[in-house]
């Protein structure tokens, strides 16, 4: 299937002779961000206030503390939660505990000026950058489909204006877009296209309305998935609140929405983010996305890929059971489509082995406190593998799907 078998070579980031492409970045947006370009009427769907001298989000009226400091006046530093992921906090601190004394973040975060000065001070050629405040959204309006799509729509505005979608061929922000309204959905697609985005994203869950959620291959979406694969754009699945956290209520009770950074031990066990883009690639393959449009390539981001195998199982098992389902069996489906970004505590090794190593990306996840505080210390998850695909990985296969993509 790929290399992986051969000889690893020794490789860090003082000697890498190939420009990194980084899939996974951020920005911290301003609060101007969703409002600047929002239609008045949407105005009370998404609200800063202030309470106790803290700012604070309420969207469509209700207060949400998914993300503590919404704008952003302080945060993690870079890298604060690795000894959480890596399943190394011994002394068993909280995630607040973790993250330690609070930082103002840097232009750097904030600019596009500022980004492409710090990718020059990491050694990192260009990189896709996600909003942060953006998976706020969706799990909060899902009855409210036209104030989602105003919010992305405005949000897409204010990064043409600040940073443009393929600023000097380095930074690539994601136009965000919402399916509920297809028609909406196409129209802001169609506006990213002309704006030069060469990457949307969508949320990997089921698309919410009046009648409950339906999966995003369902054919009453076939027209933004036509134009996608007419255009060449490609489409990330970045990890979300995609509604899981109501599982671990079943059991356990608690609040109304996820607070990502209080967890549980069963609300790890159950693993919501690995669930909910497990069960996205799923609908997409088995509603028949790929077979009706044989263009479309989607990227897993910030996802991890813990989840790969049992997917892989499962899919193979649904294909002997069903055969005549599927046009072309499920897992090639996969390994032809989809594109996954591990995260550092992910085994790279088995990762290469189950899906072909010309489908990894790298991405970094900086400046959050989930990535390393220093991105190309990825280089020694990656090291695992033949120099020629970490090369691969950290730069030909972003770089193919971001400079490939043209309307």
């Amino acid at each position: 299937m790929n290399n992986s078998s051969k000889q690893a070579v020794s490789i860090t980031a003082d000697n890498l002779d190939f420009p990194v492409w980084d899939a996974d970045s951020h920005l911290y947006e301003s609060e101007e961000a969703f409002l600047r370009h929002l239609p008045k009427k949407f105005a009370k769907d998404f609200q800063f206030i202030d309470i106790n001298g803290r700012k604070k989000l309420a969207i469509a009226g209700v207060i949400t503390d998914y993300i503590p400091n919404p704008d952003f006046a302080v945060v993690a530093a870079p890298g604060a939660h690795e000894k959480w992921y890596r399943g190394q906090n011994h002394d068993g601190l909280s995630m607040r505990e973790l993250s330690g004394k609070p930082l103002a973040p840097p232009e750097l975060w904030r600019t596009g000026k500022g980004k492409l000065a710090e990718l020059d001070q990491q050694g990192i050629h260009a990189s896709m950058v996600f909003p942060t405040l953006a998976s706020v959204v969706e799990a909060r309006l899902g009855h409210k489909p036209e104030s989602i799509a105003a919010l992305f729509s405005s949000l897409n505005s204010w990064v043409e204006d600040e940073w443009g979608f393929a600023r000097s061929e380095r930074l690539y922000p994601v136009a965000m877009i919402n399916l509920s309204d297809v028609d909406l959905a196409v129209k802001e697609l169609d506006l990213a296209l002309l704006r030069g985005a060469r990457v949307v994203g969508i949320r990997p869950a089921p698309v919410p309305g009046p009648l409950g959620g339906r999966s995003p291959g369902d054919r009453e979406f076939d027209p933004f998935w036509a134009r996608v694969n007419d255009a060449g754009i490609f489409v990330c699945l970045h990890a979300s609140d995609s509604g899981y956290d109501d599982m671990s209520r079943r059991w356990e009770g608690g609040g109304k929405e996820w607070i990502p950074f209080e967890p549980t031990p069963f609300k790890a066990c159950l693993d919501a983010l690995g669930r909910a883009i497990s069960d996205t690639l799923s609908a997409l393959i088995c509603h028949g996305v790929f077979e009706r449009f044989p263009n479309v390539r989607v990227a897993s981001v910030e996802n991890g890929a813990h989840w790969l195998p049992a997917l892989l199982k499962r899919l193979e098992m649904v294909y002997g059971q069903m055969p005549n389902s599927f046009k072309e069996h499920p897992v090639a489906q996969f390994h032809k489509h989809v594109f996954v970004v591990p995260f550092y505590e992910d085994n790279i090794r088995e990762l290469a082995e189950l899906t072909p190593v010309e489908r990894i990306l790298f991405g970094s996840d900086f400046p959050h406190p989930e990535g390393l505080a220093h991105p190309l210390d990825y280089v020694r998850e990656f090291a695992v593998l033949p120099k020629s695909d970490v090369k691969k990985v950290m730069s030909e296969n972003l770089q193919g799907l971001l400079q490939g993509a043209r309307n």
